[in-house]
């Protein structure tokens, strides 16, 4: 299979689909790779590593599209992009369908068969291709949301972890999912106030245990949360509902009753964030205020970590890679039920039902385009 990985080209972001060691295994199974110019340097892959570990380099994007059999990506294809896919190609990569209609759309037009990273399973229940980078952004969003705290980025100029007869910052959780276990990590390593919530009482038992107390946690319901927002300083939102659009849990009204200067860090903004406020911001511009709480929505949080963000998600997406290349995509899916979940568009047709139902498109299974 020629499999081609192109430079991204969402705002500053910095990773990279495939890192030279992933190429070398691709290449020892027999496989052709063709890496943009440039792609890994963010990451601090050089080109010389590409070539080194058997890619032949390409000067394009245009040609990486025309050729390859399968795109290999990090984000979601931007507009330009998607023009470029066309009927038979395999892309792999993050899609978060769910609240992009545009972009929807634009695949099923291409005729593309798209793998999303976010909706392959595991044996476990989990979402292995989404951990890593769960766990990059779970461990960002206090130390962006400190940043945020500071008077000279419109903050309130709480330090969070406050010093002697200083309180420390209220920190609230919204999820105690891997994204919002890791934010509980750093926030408590920081020396913050915090507070975990959640629907799931197994949850909350593991993150009193994990935390050993040190980690109030407080079962989900709409009271609750309007009651922990008003004393918080810093609300990280980690909900996720996998495939689907997250719910919006803070609403406008909430909003109004938070501390002018307050900060909310929303991690689930990549399936259409969990604060009714909420928009897709970038690196270059990563927040805005309404209602004088700092928003940070930033739709690729990991990407400003690049070389640690790329290496752990190879470290997941490599074993599917393999798969994919080395048995076609019609065969692995279906000797894999798993990466078959991760089937979202192809040939023109909707194969996730969550994205299907928030878009009131048809969906048709996975399963009937495989004639499983």
């Amino acid at each position: 299979m020629l499999i081609g990985v192109p430079k991204e080209i969402k705002n500053n972001e910095f990773r990279v689909g495939l890192v030279p060691s992933s190429v070398a295994e691709l290449a020892h199974n027999g496989h052709q790779i063709i890496v943009e110019a440039g792609a890994g340097l963010g990451a601090g892959a050089t080109d010389a590593d590409y070539v080194a570990a058997g890619a032949t380099l390409v000067a394009t994007a245009d040609e990486i599209f025309a050729r390859a059999d399968m795109v290999v990506k990090v984000k979601e294809p931007l507009a330009s992009e998607r023009k470029k896919l066309r009927k038979g190609q395999v892309l792999f990569t993050y899609l978060h369908l769910a609240p992009d209609a545009e972009q929807t759309k634009d695949l099923l037009a291409s005729g593309a068969t798209c793998i999303a990273y976010e909706t392959v399973t595991s044996a476990s229940g989990g979402l292995p291709l989404l951990t890593p980078m769960s766990e990059v952004a779970g461990r960002l969003a206090p130390q962006v949301g400190a940043h945020c705290l500071e008077k000279a980025q419109g903050g309130m100029g709480v330090l969070i972890g406050g010093v002697p007869g200083v309180p420390a910052a209220n920190v609230v959780i919204l999820g105690g999912g891997v994204s919002g276990t890791h934010a509980a990590t750093i926030a408590v390593g920081m020396g913050a106030n915090v507070t975990v919530v959640d629907r799931s009482t197994d949850v909350l038992r593991r993150i009193s245990a994990q935390f050993n107390g040190a980690v109030r946690t407080v079962f989900s319901t709409r009271n609750a949360v309007n009651e922990l927002v008003t004393t918080a300083d810093m609300v990280i939102g980690c909900v996720l509902i996998p495939g689907a659009e997250a719910p919006k849990l803070i609403t406008r009204a909430m909003l109004k009753t938070m501390k002018p200067g307050s900060v909310i860090v929303d991690v689930a903004i990549d399936q259409g964030g969990c604060c009714e406020t909420s928009k897709a911001t970038t690196h270059a511009e990563p927040t805005y205020v309404v209602d004088g709480v700092i928003h940070y929505c930033v739709a690729n949080m990991p990407g400003a970590v690049a070389r640690t963000s790329t290496f752990a998600l190879n470290n997941s997406t490599l074993p599917f890679a393999l798969a994919l290349a080395n048995k076609g995509w019609k065969q692995a899916l279906i000797d894999d039920k798993h990466l078959r979940n991760g089937l979202n568009v192809h040939d023109g047709k909707l194969t996730y039902k969550a994205v299907a139902d928030v878009q009131g498109l048809t969906y048709t299974s996975a399963e009937s385009i495989l004639g499983l």
